[in-house]
C-alpha cells in the first residue's frame, strides 16, 4: 500500500519527502511534534482520528516556544490530516505524526531569522508497549528535563533525548518502560507517557509542576473516572515510595493508550494483577477510541468517506 506525506506545501509520496542533512532541526533538534493516534474499526471499516484538534492546538502551543511560525489553524491542519490519511488508506491502526520545524539549511544555535516548515506523515502503529497484560518499569537513573532547561509542556524535539536514554537503560536492564524523577527525586512520568495511581478510591498523578507534559490521554482518562466510575483524580506531588505500596498503576500516552504496570524495580504492584480500575479504564477507553461506545464520537474524526471492508 502505498504511503503519502504532507511536505513543503504538497502531499507527495513518503519516499519524496527529504530533508538536507544541513537542515537545522536536523543538526540542534529545533522543531516540535505531535503524535495522533488512528483507530481502525474493522466493522465499520471506518478509521478515528482520536481528539485531533486539540493535538494540534497543542502544536501550535509548542510552536511559540520555538519561535515556530506556520500557515495554518487547528482546524486546517485537521482537514489537511484527515485527507492524508484518507489517501493512505490504511485499514489497521496508524501513527500520525506532524512535525513543525527550523528548515533552514544552516549551522549556528538559534530559533531567531530562519525559515520554518511542516510536514505530516502518517505510519501503522501498533501496541508501543510490549503487552496489554501489564508491563515491568524500573525507575531510571535519568532525572526528567526541568522547566528551567527546556519547557517540558511543549513537544520538542531535541527534548526527547532525554526519555529516549531512559527507555534505552530500562529495556537494558531488561525492563519495558522507564519511569523518571524530576529534580527534586518525585515522580514525574514515563519516557512517554503520564504515570497514574490508584489509592483508596481515588487516582493520583504527578501534578502539572513535576515537569510532565500535559497529555491529551492523561485528561481523557480523568474525565473517563469521573463520568463513567465516580472516581475523581488527585493531581499532586507523588513520591518514589508511593509506587511500591500503591493498589494500581497505570501509564497513558497516546502511543501507550492505558497500559497497566505490574512491577516496579522488581516489586509487584498490588497482587501482581491487572487491577479492577486499571481494567475498566482500559475497557472504556479502548472502546472509546475504536467508535464502539459512540458516547463520546464528538472526540473522534471518521476518516473514511466510503468505509473500507477487506474482501
Amino acid at each position: 500500500m502505498p504511503a503519502y506525506a504532507f511536505f513543503q506545501g504538497k502531499t507527495v509520496p513518503l519516499e519524496e519527502a527529504k530533508i538536507s542533512v544541513v537542515t537545522h532541526a536536523f543538526n540542534y533538534g529545533t522543531g516540535v511534534f505531535e503524535g495522533i493516534r488512528g483507530n481502525w474499526n474493522e466493522a465499520e471499516g471506518q478509521m478515528y482520528l482520536f481528539r485531533v484538534e486539540e493535538h494540534y492546538e497543542r502544536l501550535l502551543r509548542s510552536c511559540r516556544m520555538l519561535n515556530i511560525t506556520i500557515p495554518y489553524s487547528a482546524a486546517e491542519m485537521t482537514r489537511m490530516t484527515v485527507e492524508l490519511v484518507e489517501k493512505c488508506g490504511y485499514q489497521q491502526d496508524i501513527y500520525v505524526r506532524p512535525l513543525a520545524y527550523k528548515a533552514s539549511e544552516v549551522v549556528g544555535l538559534r530559533v531567531h531569522d530562519l525559515k520554518d516548515d511542516f510536514l505530516i506523515y502518517v505510519v501503522p502503529f501498533g501496541n508501543y508497549l510490549a503487552s496489554d497484560e501489564g508491563i515491568r518499569c524500573c525507575i531510571s537513573s535519568w532525572t526528567r528535563i526541568d522547566d528551567t532547561m527546556m519547557p517540558p509542556s511543549a513537544k520538542i524535539c531535541g527534548l526527547y533525548v532525554n526519555g529516549s536514554l531512559a527507555k534505552s537503560e530500562a529495556v537494558w536492564r531488561g525492563y519495558d518502560e522507564a519511569i523518571m524523577l524530576n529534580r527534586d527525586g518525585f515522580i514525574s512520568e514515563g519516557s512517554g507517557e503520564n504515570v497514574f495511581l490508584v489509592e483508596r478510591g481515588q487516582l493520583v498523578t504527578p501534578a502539572t509542576t513535576e515537569n510532565i507534559l500535559e497529555g491529551i490521554t492523561r485528561a481523557t482518562v480523568m474525565e473517563l473516572a469521573e463520568k463513567e466510575l465516580g472516581i475523581k483524580t488527585v493531581e499532586r506531588r507523588v513520591s518514589r515510595s508511593e509506587l511500591f505500596v500503591t493498589e494500581e498503576l497505570f501509564l497513558t500516552g497516546t502511543a501507550a493508550h492505558v497500559t497497566p504496570v505490574l512491577d516496579v524495580d522488581g516489586r509487584r504492584i498490588g497482587d501482581g494483577k491487572i487491577g479492577p480500575v486499571t481494567a475498566k479504564l482500559m475497557k472504556l477507553y479502548f472502546e472509546m477510541v475504536k467508535g464502539v461506545d459512540k458516547r463520546y464520537s464528538h472526540w473522534l474524526t471518521p476518516t473514511y468517506r466510503k468505509v473500507a471492508r477487506r474482501p
